[in-house]
């Protein structure tokens, strides 16, 4: 079933999701399993599940460096299969223009129809650590917006480097990305709307936000969107904050804003247990307000681990 049709279902009422990290290769996947079965009472329609773009690693080889690349995260469509099948839940896979071709991309996306994964997720990807910005992959996608519209070039029949429509259509929900605090390479927020409106006329289904910790900019950004003409459901993501070096680290990474009432008292910590336990109540205070307000899915980040979110899900649902 489609995450919008979930939506719709719910009657107003607000769904609960959360989005898992594929395992390192070489790992277990049943560790993923079990950080996934204690948040399944909670009955998630859908589980979100991250692709990984290649990385560069050096090998020794005759007394020199050889440099391979690597993708140390594999296994998006074979986890995507067994959750659908273990669960009985709707997976949704990511797709990224950073690390895949059009064509590579085309495959996986007939691959994901003939497996009957009705969602996936369309991101540009981040840039890769030796790049200061995204660069995009030759023969590749360079913005999310490109990549929203093939996929709904092939929900209507249209391949690549076919002159005509076929009788084979796919038929996903395209999710995006959105940023209440605007994406660290927009210019300004009201650029980044143009660039998410963009997304949304390319046919984009809806839309889950990036990690945010202050509720005013996620209301905000809404009423800005509606305002914009972009009226598809906008899904709040919501990071608990979990460690001290967070407090860098977000910012940094995500160019997002951190209140200073979280700041203080993370700084009163003893101890990452004790951060962990505040970016809980963080995150239940957070969850109860969205909640209350009506929004459509409560979305975590949850990073392989689930004992947070768990305690998060307790106070809620």
């Amino acid at each position: 079933m489609k995450v919008t049709e979930h939506i719709k279902n719910a009657n107003g009422k607000t769904l609960f999701s959360f989005e898992i990290v594929t395992p390192v290769k070489g790992k277990n996947i049943q560790d993923l399993y079990n950080n996934i079965d204690p948040l399944m009472e909670f009955n998630p329609p859908f589980i979100d599940v991250t692709t990984s773009r290649e990385e560069y690693v050096y090998v020794e080889k005759n007394g020199l460096l050889d440099r391979k690349t690597v993708r140390k995260r594999p296994g998006t469509l074979g986890i995507s299969v067994s959750l659908k099948h273990k669960y009985n839940i709707d997976p949704v896979p990511h797709i990224l223009c950073g690390g895949f071709t059009k064509e590579e991309t085309e495959y996986m996306l007939v691959d994901c129809h003939y497996l009957e994964i009705d969602n996936v997720v369309a991101l540009r990807g981040d840039a890769m650590k030796h790049q200061k910005y995204f660069e995009p992959t030759k023969g590749g996608h360079t913005y999310a917006c490109e990549l929203v519209q093939q996929i709904t070039d092939l929900n209507s029949g249209k391949f690549l480097h076919e002159e005509n429509l076929t009788e084979f259509k796919t038929d996903f929900c395209i999710g995006v990305a959105g940023y209440p605090e605007k994406h660290m390479e927009a210019p300004s927020l009201q650029t980044d709307l143009k660039r998410l409106k963009a997304k949304v006329e390319a046919g984009a289904d809806y839309v889950v936000t990036q990690m945010f910790f202050d509720n005013q900019k996620y209301f905000d950004f809404v009423k800005m969107a509606k305002d914009a003409g972009i009226d598809i459901p906008i899904i709040p993501g919501i990071k608990p904050l979990a460690v001290n070096r967070h407090l860098q680290l977000l910012p940094h990474v995500f160019s997002i804003d951190l209140p200073e009432d979280l700041i203080n008292a993370v700084d009163a910590c003893k101890d990452n247990k004790a951060v962990r336990q505040v970016g809980i109540e963080w995150a239940i205070q957070q969850s109860k307000e969205l909640k209350e307000a009506g929004v459509p899915v409560l979305h975590y980040y949850s990073m392989g681990k689930s004992d947070n979110v768990q305690a998060i899900a307790e106070a809620l649902f």
